[in-house]
């Protein structure tokens, strides 16, 4: 693809979503990470129903360590995949608090190592927590969307495929290429 076509379309999207925030809610770092790992299969708005009473319940990394898994499941059950989704979420608190001295990992392969979490994940962590430049984090809206405006054509490399042809453009959020928190 040519050089000024990728420009044109990267400044499309940046005229598009400006500010290229994460549309979910929270204040700690571990809390954005659970909240991606309730996204899964879910809405953002509906991740955003949920956790404000989740947090207010478990209002520390220790106290989600130490919590029930299926006291974490009555709090989330309208994410669906509620069993899976509670039991990574203890299993990972209590990984960041025995691991990572309460930590939430900065690099791709630490992310990689917790409960519940995907290179999707480990990417919007990596960019919007730790503000490692490079990163893409793409849901299956955008990988198909990439491949419709000629960014990607094999999607088993789509990030390769995004990075290579965008890396000389201005450096954008590593969200900012479609849906806010791809």
């Amino acid at each position: 693809m040519e050089k000024e076509k990728v420009i044109a379309i990267v400044n499309a999207l940046k005229e598009l979503y400006p500010d290229g925030i994460c549309s979910l809610q929270y204040e700690k770092d571990y809390e954005l990470l659970f909240s991606v790992r309730l996204s899964a299969q879910c809405t953002d708005e509906r991740v955003n129903m949920v956790t404000p009473a989740l947090f207010a319940r478990f209002p520390t990394l220790e106290s989600f360590a130490q919590a029930d898994v299926d006291e974490v499941g009555e709090y989330i059950h309208s994410c669906g995949f509620f069993r899976a989704k509670s039991k990574d979420m203890v299993l990972c608190a209590q990984m960041l608090l025995s691991e990572y001295g309460g930590k939430v990992p900065d690099t791709m392969e630490d992310l990689l190592r917790l409960p519940g979490v995907g290179r999707k994940t480990a990417n919007l962590i990596l960019g919007d927590v730790h503000n490692t430049p490079g990163v893409v984090v793409a849901d299956t809206h955008c990988i198909r969307i990439s491949g419709r405006l000629g960014l990607t054509d094999d999607i088993d490399d789509y990030e390769d495929q995004i990075l290579g042809r965008t890396k000389e453009t201005e450096t954008m959020p590593a969200h900012a290429t479609g849906r806010q928190a791809l």
